[in-house]
């Protein structure tokens, strides 16, 4: 399928917010899906672009989750494999958030079953609260990221089994 052979509204402010994004964290491309359409932005010999905009496959949620990486990241590199599992990865660039306020309980830790839909964490991205929701049901085996860390897009967050 191809972009002329859907019906796609181009976000204007979606991509101005991600060009910002890449401007203050000094990512040279960063990613985005939201309802089943990609957005990619890159910075190219010191100008921002949008490159192709593809619809993403049906099915995909806004916090997709991959088995196994087919590319390491550089945090994984050198760290201890990760666990057999639905890896819930994150779906943006931002600081990740386990509990709704300092203070709180976190909203999942490990050993908790979860059901699809209930929220696992929050990342904050541009001063917007995004909550990051289970895509199945299942037992939280391990909690990746830490509280209050940056966090890239793709990187993985929770293990649920």
């Amino acid at each position: 399928m191809t972009v002329s052979d859907t019906k796609f509204d181009v976000n204007g402010s979606a991509i101005k917010e991600l060009a910002e994004i890449l401007n203050t964290t000094g990512l040279s491309e960063i990613e985005y899906e939201d309802q089943g359409c990609r957005i990619r932005v890159a910075k190219s010999s010191g100008v921002m672009m949008s490159s192709h905009m593809v619809p993403a496959p049906v099915g995909h949620t806004a916090a997709p989750a991959v088995h196994a990486p087919a590319v390491s990241h550089a945090k994984e590199s050198g760290a201890k494999a990760l666990p057999a599992g639905h890896i819930v990865r994150s779906p943006m660039v931002g600081t990740a958030y386990l509990a709704s306020e300092p203070g709180a309980a976190n909203f999942v830790k490990p050993g908790d079953r979860v059901n699809a839909g209930q929220t696992l964490l929050i990342i904050e991205a541009m001063k917007v609260m995004n909550p990051i929701k289970a895509t199945q049901s299942g037992v939280v085996r391990e909690v990746i990221v830490v509280d209050a860390a940056p966090v890239e897009f793709d990187e993985p967050l929770i293990v649920i089994e």
